[in-house]
């Protein structure tokens, strides 16, 4: 498992597992700042050839998926192709009274902004927030994942409310840059009851099951 320019905060005296989290946080996305826009479209390209690969994703006819902000992997040419093969996208939107909903995606030049700072949503009309049970493949932002599982999101706690709505024979694949992938056995992320896991992780290069700790042994490259 890749360690190299790979941030690992400590917990220090009185910190609760929020504290490390946010340290987590804050070390990711500097690091994540430095990527240049070559790397961060060469990483779209690798991110929907890696998660196609998935079996799981051949065999889907619905996909729960997400448009990535900008310092998140693309997921853009992942989106198109899943829809050009004829799987129903389903993204993230904003209903009433800032509650998540979702809607399917209709093409990327019918996205559109509905808040500031907001990534694009399609136009709707939207679906309840458990619509996400019809889903073969849920596709989940990360900002770190190791390989028990465990998540650390962007600190709003939306998907750890979303992925108990995910049918029970569903993936739930987290999205990472390669760095972000961490070794559960030397290197676990801090982790809390409410923390939902995820079932694999994907990264421009390979895929990876996820579940076991020793895991980190065997992700599954792609050529």
């Amino acid at each position: 498992m890749q360690t190299e320019a790979q941030p690992y905060p400590h917990a220090q005296q009185g910190d609760e597992p929020e504290d490390l989290k946010q340290r987590f946080r804050s070390a990711i996305r500097a690091e994540r700042a430095k990527l240049s826009p070559r790397r961060r479209l060469l990483a779209g390209e690798g991110i929907s050839h890696v998660v196609l690969s998935i079996p799981a994703v051949q065999g889907a006819r619905t996909v729960a998926a997400y448009v990535a902000r900008a310092d998140e992997p693309p997921t853009g040419p992942l989106i198109e192709a899943l829809a050009q093969a004829g799987v129903r996208v389903l993204l993230p939107v904003l209903g009433e009274g800032l509650s998540r909903c979702w809607a399917p995606y209709t093409g990327a030049d019918e996205l559109v902004v509905r808040a500031p700072g907001r990534p694009p949503e399609p136009p709707g009309p939207p679906l309840a927030a458990d619509a996400v049970a019809d889903a073969d493949v849920v596709v989940v932002p990360a900002l770190a994942v190791d390989t028990s599982g465990a998540r650390i999101g962007q600190g709003a706690g939306w998907y750890d409310r979303v992925l108990p709505l995910v049918g029970p024979e569903a993936m739930t694949v987290a999205v990472v840059f390669t760095s972000e992938v961490y070794d559960a056995l030397t290197r676990p992320l801090p982790s809390e009851p409410h923390d939902r896991s995820v079932r694999a992780v994907a990264t421009p290069q390979y895929w990876l099951p996820l579940g076991d700790p020793a895991a980190g042994s065997g992700p599954t490259a792609i050529p």
